[in-house]
């Protein structure tokens, strides 16, 4: 049978799938880019490149966790796997909580820096986003350095996340990564 576009109660659907990867894609490929990015010297020919792709990309990314967050609603994610002790649960369902968090800050400080000049960010030249503050004396050094710190505690937690991911498919055995990977459980794999 086909995946559905909806989460049920033992599988997500292709769309929670494509934005969890899209996510996390975006995440680890901003990051990787600040780091690069930090280090250019004002003649290099990436120096105002790679600041226009990190921000452009992150604006995207804000709206995609802004469509992420409506479709948990919409379409809430599976149950847990009855495998799974209580506190694997617990600590799974506040990682999840604190990425999100995380990563909201991580992108509305990123979004500070740039824009509490008067500054609007361009999106890859198909749009611009206004600044919402205004001219703000100070602010960019504060959003300077959330974004720094929420950044890197994304990236750690995420990759805790991962580690915790592998743990169940290997050590455990279980159905964890498979799902959101959008595999079939293996007990249904025919022979």
């Amino acid at each position: 049978m086909a995946r559905a576009f909806l989460n049920d109660n033992g599988a997500f659907g292709w769309t929670s799938i494509v934005l969890h990867w899209l996510v996390a894609v975006a995440v680890f490929g901003l990051f990787g880019l600040g780091l690069y990015m930090v280090e250019l010297t004002y003649y290099d020919e990436w120096y105002r490149l790679a600041p226009h792709i990190h921000k452009s990309i992150g604006i995207l990314l804000l709206a995609t966790m802004v469509v992420r967050v409506i479709w948990r609603i919409v379409s809430p994610p599976p149950k847990t796997l009855p495998t799974h002790k209580s506190w694997e649960k617990a600590s799974a369902h506040a990682a999840h909580a604190l990425l999100y968090v995380l990563i909201f800050v991580a992108m509305i400080s990123g979004y500070l820096i740039t824009t509490t000049d008067g500054s609007s960010i361009d999106v890859f030249n198909w749009f611009s986003v206004p600044s919402v503050t205004g001219r703000q004396q100070g602010m960019e050094e504060l959003a300077g350095k959330v974004h720094y710190w929420s950044t890197w505690a994304v990236v750690v937690l995420a990759g805790i996340h991962a580690l915790g991911a592998l743990k169940h498919h290997l050590m455990d055995r279980d159905e964890t990564l498979r799902r959101m990977l959008g595999l079939r459980p293996r007990h249904s794999r025919t022979r």
